[in-house]
């Protein structure tokens, strides 16, 4: 014998265990992300049909009330749970930038109501007009690509990794003498 010990057995990893392993802080944000959000997509939910439909109120000012505040309520829960490790940096700021990309991602669902509602519905008015091809185009169309669209800029503007270094510039000029 040489003296030497066996290591402790390496454990290989499947490709879904490489995944996780590289992506699993992603995958917990996204998680929480997307918890927060079903919640906030509830409240939005009721309070726009309750609005639209109970209240006779017009479908697009239905949406931007119940988006707003639904969007309070996403703001609350992401700042204080799902990027709570992350840096606080100016609360204002981080209030502004939300209710920007918000802003936006209510444009990408009003966009998808209005066009679905106003646009198809011209053509088709007994199929998209009607109080379930708005909830379709709102919440299901809307919605999802509004929620990529947040779920990206949130992470990337709104709730910034504290210290993460700049990417470093790449060189084009060769020093080794090859």
């Amino acid at each position: 014998m040489t003296g030497d010990q066996p290591g402790a057995p390496q454990t290989r990893r499947g490709p879904i265990g490489a995944l996780l392993h590289r992506f699993g802080h992603l995958i917990h944000e996204l998680s929480k992300f997307a918890t927060v959000g079903g919640f906030a997509f509830l409240v939005d939910f009721a309070l726009f049909n309750y609005l639209a439909s109970g209240r006779g109120m017009p479908p697009l000012a239905a949406k931007t009330i119940s988006t707003i505040i639904a969007a309070t309520i996403a703001f609350l829960g992401n700042r204080f749970w799902t990027w709570r490790h992350r840096q606080r940096s100016n609360p204002a700021r981080e209030y502004a930038l939300f209710f920007f990309f918000n802003g936006v991602g209510l444009g990408i669902a009003v966009a998808c109501l209005a066009i679905s509602h106003y646009g198809l519905g011209a053509i088709w008015p007994g199929v998209f007009q009607t109080p379930l091809a708005d909830n379709i185009a709102s919440f299901i169309v809307g919605t999802g690509l509004g929620t990529l669209f947040r779920f990206w800029s949130y992470r990337r503007f709104v709730f910034v990794e504290a210290g993460t270094p700049p990417v470093p510039a790449t060189s084009h000029d060769r020093q080794s003498g090859a």
